[in-house]
């Protein structure tokens, strides 16, 4: 309080709110075009920054970050073209909703559930920034290992009507991901001997290829051409369905708030981990993934609640938590200062006056956001005949500019034809990013808990954070099989009233001993009787 009227003066400026306006701005605008990422636009901006103050250069920084965490669901959701990674789960319902004729819906969603995250996000690193961080350095190899392990599990909830189809999009997806040089010895995986490929398969072709792409030639392969109704006649978000959508919001925030405080985990797994709790706590998931705002809410929630956190680590302890905030501890670094404990010894006036630009932020997201949407829900209304070429346009540059190479642009369209066979197939996409996204750190923290214990496996139960995702891992796996099994006996109504009776026999080590359970000498060790109303099936193993 002492300090209050010197943070005032800091802050209340008009260099702070206009930095804060249009980097909020860019940040969207640059969010919603495929292939540029708020990662870039940061990283553009920085050099111009070089001439601000201080708390101006970082608000126009962060103001660019949280603009293109929320700008990347807007094509996402128009176009099923996601304009950031971790708008991929965005579409999942965001684009069935817009072919429904309710992009309005969809993207207002994704406003008001990006924008309450924001501010839950800002409150905890302003309140909790330094237990946080505290929490996240007790995350080693073994815990991250946990953590990734119970991250895959969601890969159920995303796989659509076959948890198998899934399952197998997962996997090569998870064997694509280990293309490249291995991190441990440095010898080639897959390569055959291409330098493009050394340093594995990068991530934006890839996105855009899955997503983007497989829209193209489903137009020009279809006889029919898909008609989508305009955005803008579209019903709008009403105050019930927010209401109902409140509580997946609130999860999906802290569920972004806590993974945000753990440096390396990014947005896009909290998005997804959130898009899963929400559909397994929701009374409508069997809507999921045809059109439902709960999961626009959920998804859009637990990415943009990772953007206030991921400060936390930076703040307090001086270390980054993604590669946006390494951008930004350098524009700190720049300006003479050096994020860590000291900063808040020497600079507690600067560091306040960048908390309250921050929260600012998240009313000015509410304002540009809904200009966003006047404009660009016109997208919906150009014809696809025309809009598509466009779109195939900014998708070649978009994989071209992220290493100027044009193998990066044969990638995409290679990955293009892979999503227009799962689409055809009935396989869902989403496993693949999954697996794609996650395979590299659960191989990279698994060999590494390895070394470090010199392969003692007991280094994996070592403290009660283990344990905690352990029976995280245990209970969501025995939860999707539970959903699994009634999922089947809805399907099947004959399984409905089935029984599974299951007796397990021994016998001793002579062969000509009696058994303990069974007749007439069986040697069986596992007996299966399924008895249902008018069937009874035995096994016996």
């Amino acid at each position: 309080m002492d300090n209050f009227s010197e943070v005032l003066n800091l802050f209340l400026s008009i260099d702070n709110f206009i930095a804060i306006a249009a980097g909020v701005l860019v940040g969207v605008i640059v969010g919603a075009i495929p292939g540029l990422t708020a990662t870039m636009a940061v990283a553009l901006a920085l050099p111009f920054t070089f001439s601000l103050e201080p708390v101006t250069a970082i608000l126009l920084l962060v103001g660019i970050y949280k603009g293109g965490m929320y700008g990347g669901s807007i094509t996402a959701i128009l176009i099923r073209t996601p304009g950031s990674p971790a708008a991929a789960c965005t579409l999942l319902d965001g684009y069935p909703l817009a072919q429904q004729g309710n992009a309005k819906k969809a993207l207002k969603t994704a406003l008001y559930s990006s924008c309450v995250a924001d501010l839950i996000s800002n409150i905890a690193l302003i309140f909790f920034a330094g237990y946080l961080a505290k929490i996240a350095l007790n995350f080693g190899p073994p815990e991250y290992f946990w953590l990734i392990c119970f991250s895959l599990t969601i890969i159920v909830s995303v796989s659509g009507d076959s948890v198998i189809k899934g399952l197998i999009a997962a996997s090569l997806g998870i064997i694509v991901s280990t293309i490249g040089l291995d991190a441990v010895y440095g010898s080639q995986r897959l390569t055959f001997d291409s330098y493009d490929l050394m340093d594995r398969v990068s991530f934006i072709p890839l996105l855009i290829g899955l997503f983007a792409i497989p829209e193209v030639f489903e137009f020009y392969t279809s006889k029919i051409v898909p008609h989508v109704r305009s955005a803008v006649s579209g019903a709008s978000l009403s105050f019930s369905e927010f209401k109902r959508c409140l509580k997946s919001i609130i999860r999906g925030s802290l569920i972004g708030v806590v993974i945000g405080a753990i440096p390396g985990t990014g947005a896009t797994a909290a998005a997804f981990i959130s898009y899963s709790e929400a559909k397994r706590n929701s009374p409508r998931k069997d809507k999921f993934g045809k059109g439902e705002v709960e999961g626009v809410a959920a998804s859009e929630a637990g990415n943009n609640g990772v953007a206030g956190a991921t400060l936390i680590p930076l703040l307090s302890l001086g270390i980054p938590g993604d590669v946006i905030t390494a951008i930004i501890l350098g524009a700190f670094m720049i300006h003479g200062l050096t994020p860590g404990p000291v900063l808040f010894q020497e600079n507690l006036t600067m560091v306040y006056a960048l908390f309250c630009g921050i929260l600012v932020s998240s009313a000015v997201l509410v304002v540009v956001g809904n200009t966003a949407i006047r404009y660009f829900s016109l997208i919906a209304e150009i014809p696809k005949s025309i809009l598509l070429p466009i779109v195939l346009m900014f998708c070649v540059y978009g994989a071209y500019a992220v290493n100027n190479s044009t193998f990066d642009i044969g990638l995409m369209l290679l990955f293009g034809l892979l999503g227009f066979i799962f689409n055809r197939a009935g396989i869902a996409s989403a496993p693949f990013l999954i697996g794609f996204i996650l395979g590299p750190m659960f191989e990279d923290n698994l060999r590494r808990t390895f070394l470090i214990s010199k392969g003692d496996p007991s280094i994996f139960f070592r403290g009660p954070i283990t344990w905690l995702f352990v029976s995280l891992t245990i209970a969501s796996l025995a939860f999707a099989i539970y959903r699994y099994w009634q999922s089947r006996r809805a399907t099947y109504p004959s399984l409905k009233k089935t029984r599974c009776i299951i007796s397990i026999s021994f016998y001793r080590s002579s062969p000509y001993a009696p058994c303990v359970q069974g007749e007439g000498g069986s040697h069986s060790l596992l007996n299966l009787n399924f008895k249902g109303p008018k069937h009874e099936k035995r096994f016996h193993l």
